[in-house]
């Protein structure tokens, strides 16, 4: 099987394509996810609640 450089460039593209859109619903369905929302507002308050006192 011979592959030439044209082939090699049209499936890396496709390919590069169908794993950008996947990686970014995955990192979409993560981050809406129903479970995760205890979590994610837990890691807010933990942020806001350091802040409470001046700078040094």
């Amino acid at each position: 099987m011979n592959i030439d450089h044209a082939t090699l460039v049209s499936f890396a593209k496709s390919f590069g394509l169908f794993y950008l859109i996947a990686m970014s619903i995955v990192a979409v369905a993560y981050a809406f996810w129903p479970s995760k929302q205890a979590q994610f507002n837990q890691s807010a308050a933990d942020i806001i609640d350091d802040e409470d006192t001046p700078c040094r």
